[in-house]
């Protein structure tokens, strides 16, 4: 047996999410005449407050037609300096749009503070770039955005007149760690979507889908955006199979993310004072463990050894717990990475 750890799209869809895809009714999404993607379409945009909705491959697709839908060539945008949208996305947005990103270093909960923001606006003047975007992450490394924040930079981009994007990759691990008595996931999700213009939201990680975003706009937006998606190779035929399962993943998936936040807070719990970490944070379904740099190697082998699959690139590792790590597969996870002696 092998526990993956590397991250939450490792996930394989369920059996009753294969017979979902099985069954669905299928047509030409490129036509607009895939019923099932239509559903989902609607589905989406009608529970998180969207006129509209656009099913696409994959989230960094997702984000690239926001990108290209909301800017033109020679307009930045202000982004996370560690914001997957910069950093691990093929610097799409400069390469195939000619928009140039601005990074800005993020907090330590993943915000862009509204001064760094305001030192990065342009003026409007022919020497630079024009400022058209903000965009954010949520979550970013695990860390939920806090409301206040959102309300900040909503209204930081209503000031300057600039739109307002989210990576929602993780939107509904947001949400799930937001619910409080009287709410649901669906209805935090929604609230978090109100801050934003567009939002991208991924199926294929935490909640279990092999394929497929799906990005949320107004009418026009998203009009814009279904042109790019086809210039970029995205629009497919029969999606419906595919969409099948993210229809899947809403009604069964949502809420059993807090699973996978409670598990990860007992991976943490586990490790603390662990001889071999210096440090261990958890967020969400993330734990970061510090590790001495000239323990990697063995680090990595040891847990090889032990059937246990992690990315150990840099001293700080990232552990992520999803559905497809239940409880005996955690207490094993556990005993190996304790049982690692530098």
């Amino acid at each position: 047996m092998t526990i993956d750890l590397r991250s939450d799209t490792v996930t394989r869809p369920t059996e009753a999410m294969r017979q979902a895809m099985l069954a669905a009714a299928v047509g030409d999404d490129v036509y607009g005449e895939d019923p099932t993607v239509n559903a989902l379409q609607e589905r989406l945009a009608n529970d998180l407050g969207f006129a509209a909705a656009l099913f696409l491959p994959s989230g960094t697709q997702s984000n690239l037609c926001a990108l290209l839908a909301h800017c033109e060539r020679g307009d930045e945008y202000l982004v996370g300096m560690e914001a997957h949208t910069y950093k691990y996305e093929g610097g799409g947005a400069a390469v195939l749009g000619s928009i140039q990103p601005h990074p800005i270093v993020q907090n330590e909960l993943g915000c862009l503070p509204i001064e760094s923001l305001q030192r990065a606006l342009k003026p409007i003047d022919p020497h630079f770039a024009r400022t058209r975007l903000v965009c954010l992450e949520n979550t970013w490394q695990g860390r939920v955005l806090p409301t206040d924040y959102l309300e900040q930079a909503r209204a930081f981009c209503d000031q300057h007149g600039l739109a307002l994007h989210l990576d929602g990759a993780r939107l509904f691990n947001a949400a799930v760690a937001q619910v409080t008595d009287g709410t649901d996931a669906m209805s935090a999700a929604r609230a978090i979507c109100g801050h934003f213009d567009s939002v991208s939201v991924c199926f294929s990680k935490g909640l279990g889908a092999p394929v497929g975003s799906v990005l949320l706009g107004d009418a026009a937006l998203i009009e814009r955006a279904r042109r790019w998606r086809k210039v970029c190779g995205g629009g497919m035929r029969q999606a419906g199979l595919l969409a099948a399962a993210c229809l899947h993943a809403l009604d069964q998936h949502v809420a059993k993310l807090a699973e996978d936040h409670d598990r990860a807070a007992q991976l943490a719990a586990a490790l603390q004072g662990t001889a071999a970490f210096s440090a261990v944070t958890q967020h969400t379904n993330m734990v970061f463990v510090q590790i001495d740099p000239r323990h990697l190697l063995a680090f990595r082998q040891h847990c090889e050894r032990g059937g246990l699959t992690v990315s150990v690139g840099s001293p700080l590792i990232r552990l992520v717990l999803h559905r497809d790590v239940d409880d005996s597969a955690l207490g094993m996870a556990i005993h190996v990475l304790r049982d690692f002696q530098p």
